[in-house]
């Protein structure tokens, strides 16, 4: 079958224009003056997430009024000739990473406490079960592989942990034990991003949140994973701090537990990160976290 002219389908003739960061590689933004749309093409999606855009459509309808996010204008599904795409309404407003990036420790609290405030929203939607939205319908299927356990999640990945000597696999081994049995505390899944951080929140210029977006990494999980992504590799005190209190505004959690919490669940990430092919900024720094806390054996350690 022909590959199908994605621009003119939609009736726009008018130029494209790639959107950087949380918007991904496959975002365009396209439209005239107020009437602009975000087109995110699922190129990637393959046959592997047939629904990719209906499920990202219905999650950001499901949280609407709940969490910023933008407005789905139209989704479309994967065809024989077309992958899956969705139309959102663009949101104006400035990515979060370029306001925090050398900002002062004022800008750095009021910014860490909005998506700290964010990531406990998220954090109270609950779900039945761990695992991936397989449908519009967000049906729940069960995580593939080692994905619901640490302690298997890290055996999976051992071989590819570069980072890591023998020695310091049979670290891991002993902290992501100590991890899970802290995990096991909560008892709970809930809705997760699952990409959190800075990139992909849209800012309005009096700083509050005015869109939540990318969200193709979202899944049933563990209520802590977002809060750990912001913590992830930023431990800026101002940022730190803030983000935490902004969590425990929303979880009424003590502070140092829901950070310890945090930097356990997060430990799936960076082993997932640090097993990848380096040459990248985030698995180089994922490698670097990963070896510090192996070392120290402190979850909170860095480098």
């Amino acid at each position: 079958m022909p590959r199908v002219d994605m621009r003119m389908d939609l009736g726009m003739d008018m130029e494209w224009q790639p959107l950087p960061g949380g918007w991904s590689g496959e975002s365009f933004l396209t439209g005239i003056g107020d009437e602009r749309s975000v087109v995110r093409i699922f190129a990637s999606a393959g046959e592997g997430r047939p629904y990719a855009a209906q499920v990202d459509a219905a999650l950001m309808r499901l949280v609407r009024g709940l969490v910023p996010v933008p407005e789905v204008l139209e989704v479309r599904p994967a065809t024989a000739g077309s992958p899956p795409l969705l139309v959102t309404r663009y949101v104006p407003g400035a990515r979060a990473d370029d306001v925090v990036r050398d900002a002062d420790d004022v800008v750095l609290a009021e910014v860490g406490r909005h998506l700290g405030h964010l990531a406990g929203t998220l954090a109270g939607m609950p779900t039945l079960r761990a695992g991936e939205f397989a449908d519009e319908d967000l049906r729940i299927e069960p995580f593939p592989g080692d994905r619901g356990d640490l302690p298997a999640h890290v055996e999976a990945h051992l071989d590819d942990l570069r980072a890591l000597d023998d020695a310091g696999r049979d670290g891991l081994r002993r902290l992501v034990r100590e991890a899970q049995d802290v995990l096991d505390e909560v008892g709970r899944t809930c809705l997760v991003h699952g990409d959190l951080t800075p990139k992909n929140v849209v800012l309005t210029p009096e700083g509050d949140v005015a869109a939540l977006v990318d969200w193709e990494h979202a899944h049933s999980g563990m209520p802590h994973a977002d809060l750990g992504s912001l913590l992830r590799f930023d431990r800026h005190p101002a940022w730190e701090d803030a983000v935490v209190a902004g969590w425990c505004e929303v979880r009424d959690e003590e502070p140092a537990l829901a950070r310890e919490r945090a930097r356990c669940a997060d430990l799936f990430a960076l082993v997932d990160l640090g097993a990848r092919q380096g040459g990248n900024l985030v698995v180089d720094l994922a490698e670097l976290f990963l070896a510090e806390i192996v070392r120290t054996q402190d979850v909170h350690a860095h480098p």
